[in-house]
């Protein structure tokens, strides 16, 4: 039997059973595409995170190769799997910047002592700015009254590695009762070029916080959305819902009991925004091995 080990973390928490799931097998050289696949759906979490060693002077210049797998399919880029991921390697090689090579590109991860606690912190790639859309015909998609939608900002995608279109929602009892029509979404943003919806309301739970999200989708719902949050980031900072290079704070997780804590901030330039950063707090939950023919 091939055994192949695995960590299981909390991502954008500091307290286990809290966050995102995640699971890193921290050396998956044997594995085939079809055996990652598997293997995600078999732990079924949000994502599985795949490290593939390669040679020190290798890693020095591209950075450390990783895969991300849902239950489903592949991603280029995903939040949560980046920052757990460079939290472990961080764990186990040390330095102040971990650098991962995903297929979308190059991914920085800086660590830091903040208030005690060891933070991690992405900088996602410069965001593209898509099409902003009608909120009647985004509200008849997804199937959300469009008296809860808050029209005095734009529905709009933006990507930084994959695309989300931005909902804003007037109110907590607004995003409370969110039930996604998960067929009229998906036909939605393939129509329009992006992948999932995000759904943000400016009233929050949290003392601090800038912003209650949630995000459901065809696993779910995520409890914290780390791609999503620094499209987010740009959205709000192009839109004046955060000031440019400002820390915000979403909060995310909450109506699932897995309350999650997303740090973030973002410079505005004269088209947009960049310099998009998102991080937050990692901790290890468990480890094990999986046992294949």
């Amino acid at each position: 039997m091939r055994r192949y080990p695995f960590v299981q973390l909390d991502v954008f928490t500091h307290t286990p059973l809290e966050g995102n799931q995640l699971a890193v097998f921290p050396d998956a050289r044997g594995l085939t595409s079809e055996e990652m696949q598997r293997l995600a759906r078999e732990t079924n979490l949000s994502e599985t995170t795949f490290i593939l060693p390669r040679p020190a002077e290798v890693e020095a210049e591209q950075g450390v190769q990783v895969r991300i797998f849902t239950v489903q399919e592949e991603l280029l880029f995903a939040g949560h799997p980046t920052l757990g991921t460079a939290w472990l390697l961080h764990r186990q090689r040390g330095g102040e910047r971990v650098v991962l090579d995903l297929k979308v590109g190059p991914i920085p991860v800086e660590f830091a002592e903040r208030d005690g606690r060891l933070m991690g912190e992405m900088r996602q790639r410069d965001p593209e700015f898509g099409a902003v859309h009608a909120a009647e015909e985004v509200a008849r998609a997804v199937g959300v009254p469009l008296a809860d939608v808050d029209t005095s900002l734009p529905i709009q995608t933006v990507s930084t590695g994959m695309a989300f279109t931005m909902v804003p929602l007037r109110s907590l009892e607004a995003i409370g009762h969110l039930q996604v029509d998960a067929r009229g979404a998906a036909e939605f943003v393939q129509r329009h070029g992006g992948k999932f919806f995000y759904f943000v309301t400016r009233e929050v739970v949290t003392a601090g916080a800038t912003l209650h999200a949630r995000m459901q989708f065809y696993n779910g719902e995520d409890p914290a959305t780390g791609s999503a949050a620094g499209c987010c980031t740009a959205w709000a900072v192009r839109h004046g819902v955060l000031p440019s290079e400002t820390r915000g704070l979403i909060e995310q997780g909450l109506e699932i009991a897995r309350p999650s804590f997303i740090h973030i901030r973002a410079r505005r330039t004269a088209d947009g925004a960049t310099d998009v950063r998102v991080g937050g707090g990692v901790v290890e939950t468990a480890r094990g091995e999986y046992l294949l023919a």
